[in-house]
């Protein structure tokens, strides 16, 4: 994306080739989607490198309040980053079969549906493990399997 701010313009660095301003460009890359996107690739790898935060052990009590809910905003992302949300639709009568397939957090959530004899299940899967479950739930009845992705996840 182009903006023009005061006399100077702010360029998307991975559109330059595609507007004739470049042949190539040097990236940090941490996903790879935004080259894709772009239809670039990657040619070399000058560099790989990894965060880390360190902190003082001396810390004021109010900047290491600010590090506490720091680290557990990111401690939230991190434990959603191979989960999936998944909602689906049930017999009734199969609630406890699909129910005993299910992880969850504490236990799948059930709700009654407004067709008599229907429920809704919802849960939370492990994305290694996905496949698997759903072709069990699918053979005891579970049918519509909604599957979404989960942003955060606070324990």
């Amino acid at each position: 994306m182009v903006r023009r701010k005061e006399n100077c313009y702010l360029l998307s660095v991975e559109i330059a080739p595609g507007i004739g301003l470049s042949d190539g460009i040097f990236d940090i890359v941490s996903s790879g989607s935004t080259l894709v996107s772009n239809k670039l690739r990657e040619v070399e790898t000058v560099m790989k490198s990894e965060a880390l935060l360190i902190g003082n052990k001396e810390l004021t009590p109010e900047k290491q309040a600010t590090l506490d809910e720091f680290l557990f905003r990111i401690q939230s992302v991190l434990v959603a980053d191979d989960k999936k949300y998944v909602l689906m639709n049930a017999p009734t009568d199969k609630v406890k079969e699909i129910c005993s397939i299910l992880p969850g957090i504490k236990s799948p959530t059930v709700l009654p549906l407004a067709t008599e004899g229907w429920t809704s299940i919802h849960a939370v899967i492990d994305q290694k493990h996905f496949w698997e479950i759903v072709g069990q739930l699918k053979e005891k009845g579970a049918e519509g399997i909604l599957v979404l992705p989960i942003e955060k996840m606070i324990l």
